[in-house]
């Protein structure tokens, strides 16, 4: 059942939302929109609020419906949960659905987080408002929410396993904005409210 749990987790995760999205509001392929991700950024500057407000919303309940749904198929078992949580970030970035290509794994990790190690998630989210309204960056609000999440589960005392999974989904995020780190260090990234075909967005 644990295979399972974190297969299941995965497959969830790997639900292509901004895709299907997209697809419903008339384009064909979002990864030939804008800055060819599918998230709900790229959702944002290719079809507007609506679709992306949709977007982000059902990646962050995939995220979380993914954990529920591994926690209850191995039993509640901590690691296996903590397992399932990271299977979920990996599904979004790396959708079988979608030839292993996919997002960047911010919202359904919020999602998944939110289940896993929620007042640490919580916490980080003040981060990511402030950081996006005073820059308008969505990456540099995003990175510096997600490397704060696991250091908030470590001091609010909640399980190893738990801590880890925050840590690897954190890993992961900033690791796919390494183009995003790369833009913002040279000043050309673009930011939110402002329409680019190189931006690469959260």
């Amino acid at each position: 059942m644990n295979l399972l749990a974190v297969l299941t987790a995965y497959l969830v995760g790997a639900v292509p939302v901004g895709w299907l999205v997209a697809r419903a509001f008339g384009v064909s392929d979002i990864r030939r929109q804008g800055s060819g991700n599918i998230g709900a950024t790229n959702v944002l500057r290719t079809l507007g609020r609506g679709p992306a407000v949709v977007t982000l919303l059902a990646d962050v309940l995939k995220g979380y419906l993914a954990v529920i749904l591994g926690a209850a198929l191995s039993g509640g078992e901590p690691g296996i949960t903590a397992v399932a949580t990271v299977a979920a970030v990996v599904g979004n970035c790396w959708s079988v659905f979608l030839g292993f290509r996919g997002g960047k794994g911010v919202a359904t990790g919020l999602g998944a987080l939110l289940r896993t190690v929620p007042l640490a998630t919580l916490a980080a989210l003040p981060v990511f408002v402030a950081v996006v309204a005073t820059t308008r960056y969505v990456s540099l609000g995003s990175l510096l929410a997600a490397a704060c999440v696991p250091l908030g589960a470590v001091m609010l005392g909640y399980p190893q396993a738990s801590a880890v999974a925050a840590l690897a989904v954190a890993i992961i995020v900033i690791a796919r904005h390494h183009a995003n780190i790369a833009r913002l260090r040279a000043g050309t990234e673009s930011r939110l409210g402002r329409r680019s075909e190189n931006q690469s967005p959260a």
